[in-house]
């Protein structure tokens, strides 16, 4: 199953990716305690670990929604062609998401809305397309909705310094600009309502406009949290950031208030880089939270 209805809303799963990111538990996690792995290893493998290399599995995959109408994508990955030299994984990457959108029913003129949760690399690369030697939009006539203070922090005219380096070189430069320039964005601030299901909110942190997407529709609640979590150890150890958190208190404060939330109101947390079944039910823990359930996604079977 690539689909499931909460109320009247529709999310359907496109992959891009899945495997390896070639780093390993403690690079990817510094925060993490080595026991937290080694205890949970029986269920993590092979769906959020590699038992062979001892790395982190990971999907690029786009959450693709329809909502009153209208169909909507949450994150946009990679992209094909892209330079990306300071992250070999992503460099010029070819890959069938397209297609793979195409038999979810969707060409890349009928998407309504494009949601990037945050600006990094792997959220915002099929916001263009290569068309000869330009970049231009591939989702002629959605709305590209867009965190202001991210398109802020990741403007290079801006010269902010983050911690990912030179990791996200090139990335504003292709794959956000020219949708600004082609008039398609929206830069929303704190707080933005799509429709009656469907809010966007600040959760900074991770970078400094990271947003969730709350999803309310009859008694069925969801949150698609970005990056604020890429490994569900991150539920069981909830204040272990990954090692591209901008913000390392605000990035462990915003996890707690949502995985909170989330566990007080029965919702689908739905981070965008889940392998495996690709969401989870959560209840707290004492101070920590716990897996309750697993969304009825299929997991990815095959690699790449």
């Amino acid at each position: 199953m690539e689909q499931i209805e909460l109320g009247d809303v529709t999310i359907t799963r496109v992959r891009e990716y899945y495997g390896s990111v070639e780093m390993t538990p403690d690079a990817f996690f510094p925060e993490s305690p080595k026991e937290v792995w080694d205890d949970n290893a029986p269920w993590l493998t092979p769906h959020f670990l590699d038992r062979d290399t001892h790395s982190v599995r990971s999907a690029i995959q786009t959450w693709l929604l329809r909502s009153e109408g209208r169909t909507i994508l949450v994150d946009t990955g990679v992209g094909n062609h892209k330079d990306r030299p300071y992250a070999p994984v992503w460099n010029r990457l070819e890959t069938d998401f397209l297609a793979h959108l195409s038999r979810a029913g969707v060409e890349p003129e009928d998407v309504d809305i494009v949601i990037n949760t945050h600006l990094h690399i792997d959220h915002v690369g099929w916001n263009t397309s290569l068309h000869g030697r330009k970049w231009v939009p591939t989702f002629p006539n959605a709305t590209y909705l867009m965190p202001k203070d991210d398109f802020d922090f990741w403007n290079p005219a801006n010269g902010h310094q983050s911690r990912l380096g030179r990791g996200n070189q090139n990335v504003f430069e292709d794959s956000v600009a020219p949708v600004h320039q082609a008039g398609q964005t929206v830069l929303w601030e704190s707080r933005h309502q799509i429709d009656a299901a469907l809010r966007l909110d600040l959760a900074p942190g991770h970078t400094p406009g990271s947003s969730v997407l709350t999803l309310t529709s009859g008694t069925d609640r969801a949150v698609f949290v970005g990056d604020m979590l890429h490994n569900p150890v991150q539920i069981l150890e909830p204040d272990a950031n990954s090692c591209f958190c901008e913000d390392p208190a605000g990035a462990r404060a915003t996890r707690r208030k949502v995985l909170g939330w989330a566990a007080d109101n029965n919702a689908l947390v739905i981070p965008a880089h889940l392998g495996g079944h690709g969401a989870a039910e959560v209840a707290r823990d004492g101070n920590k939270f716990a897996v309750k359930g697993w969304a009825p996604f299929a997991p990815y079977t095959e690699l790449g």
